[in-house]
C-alpha cells in the first residue's frame, strides 16, 4: 500500500512515498481502507521535526474510510460501515489521564498517511451519516477539541458568549457548536475577508485584531461591559491578556493552542480578581467523540474544508497551512 513515511530528523522535504504491507486484523481489530486524512498544527510539529518521532514514522492523527475486514469477536462495526479516528486511542469516557493519553497517531504511533490501518476497534468511531471521508477526517483533532472546550468543559448554553479567534479548524467549529447552542459570537481575525465569512456562517460580532490591539476590551464593550463567557483561546501567551480582558467575572477561557507564544506575561491577577477558569485541554476522549457525532447529525453540520491535496502532494499540503491562507481545514485525499 501506499504510505507516507518521515525520515529524521523530519522536514517537509523528508516527506518519503513508501510501498508497505497492510496487516491483517486479530481478534478486536478492525482493517480500515482510509479515504482522507486532515492537518492539524500538531501534524505539522511532526513533519517538521518540532516534535521527534522515530525515523520512518507515518504522520497524521486524522483519519476517516470505510471498515473492509474485521477481526474474531468484532461486533460494533461490520464490513462497509464509514469510520473516523480517535486521537487518543486508549482514553475511553471520564478524566483525562497520563495513561490513556498515549500512542497519539502519527506522533507516538503510526498514523493514517496510509491506505489501510489495522487497529482495535476503540481507535474509531462511526462517522456522521452522509460525511464524505474527508469531512469525517476534519473530525478527530479540531472538532473534538471545539467540542470539548465549549461542551465538555464550557457546558454552553442558549444565551451565552464565546469569543473564537482566527480561522482555523478548531475556531470555525467552535462558531458551529457555539451558534447550534443558540450563543452569540464574537468572531476575531486579522483579515477582513476572512471576518465576512465568518459573518455569513453566523458570527454576530466581528474583530479585526491586526487594526484593534485592545480587541478583548472591545469584546467586553460589546457584551455590554458584562464579558464574554467562553473564549476558545488558540494563541497562548500572546494573545492570552486580551482573552482575560475578554472575559466576564467566573468567565471560561479554554487553552488549545500556542500559536502566538509558549511562555510571556499573563495577568494573573485578573485572572485572580475575575474568578476566572483557564482550563488546559488536548482533544478528548472517545465517547465525547461519539457524543459530538450525534450532535452534528441533529444539527445539520458539516465542517469547512479550504482544500483538498492528494497524498502524494502532503509537503505542499503542509506548504498551504504555513501560508495561513486557509480557511478552515486542509486534506489530504487518500
Amino acid at each position: 500500500m501506499r504510505t507516507i513515511q518521515l525520515q529524521k530528523p523530519g522536514g517537509l522535504d523528508r516527506l518519503q512515498v513508501a510501498d508497505t504491507e497492510r496487516t491483517a486484523p486479530r481478534a478486536g481489530e478492525i482493517v480500515v481502507r482510509v479515504g482522507a486524512s486532515s492537518l492539524n498544527f500538531h501534524d505539522y510539529a511532526v513533519v517538521t521535526g518540532m516534535i521527534p518521532t522515530p525515523d520512518g514514522r507515518i504522520p497524521m492523527s486524522d483519519g476517516a474510510g470505510e471498515v473492509v475486514e474485521v477481526g474474531e469477536g468484532v461486533t460494533e462495526f461490520a464490513v462497509g460501515d464509514k469510520v473516523v479516528s480517535t486521537f487518543f486511542p486508549h482514553w475511553m469516557d471520564g478524566e483525562p489521564d497520563r495513561t490513556v493519553m498515549g500512542d497519539v497517531p502519527g506522533d507516538g504511533a503510526d498514523g493514517f498517511a496510509r491506505e489501510f490501518v489495522t487497529a482495535p476497534v476503540t481507535s474509531f468511531t462511526r462517522a456522521p451519516a452522509g460525511y464524505s471521508d474527508a469531512e469525517a477526517a476534519t473530525l478527530t483533532c479540531a472538532g473534538l477539541t471545539a467540542w470539548r472546550a465549549l461542551v465538555v468543559n464550557g457546558q454552553i448554553k442558549t444565551g451565552d458568549t464565546v469569543l473564537v479567534q482566527g480561522t482555523g479548524g478548531v475556531s470555525i467549529f467552535a462558531l458551529q457548536f457555539a451558534k447550534a447552542a443558540g450563543a452569540t459570537v464574537i468572531a476575531t481575525s486579522s483579515s477582513d475577508e476572512k471576518l465576512e465569512r465568518l459573518r455569513e456562517m453566523g458570527a454576530d460580532h466581528l474583530i479585526n485584531y491586526k487594526n484593534d490591539e485592545k480587541w478583548g476590551e472591545t469584546a467586553r464593550k460589546l457584551t455590554g461591559g458584562r464579558g464574554v463567557d467562553h473564549v476558545v483561546e488558540i494563541g497562548g501567551s500572546g494573545t492570552m491578556p486580551q482573552s482575560i480582558a475578554a472575559a466576564r467575572i467566573g468567565g471560561h477561557i479554554a487553552l488549545i493552542g500556542v500559536l502566538a507564544g509558549v511562555a510571556g506575561n499573563v495577568p494573573t491577577v485578573f485572572v485572580m480578581q475575575g474568578n476566572q477558569r483557564i482550563i488546559g485541554l488536548t482533544v478528548g476522549a472517545r465517547r465525547h467523540q461519539q457524543d459530538m457525532v450525534r450532535a452534528i447529525e441533529a444539527n445539520s453540520i458539516k465542517p469547512v474544508i479550504d482544500r483538498h491535496f492528494p497524498l502524494e502532494e502532503i509537503a505542499d499540503a503542509f506548504r498551504h497551512q504555513e501560508s495561513g491562507k486557509h480557511f478552515g481545514k486542509i486534506c489530504l485525499d487518500i
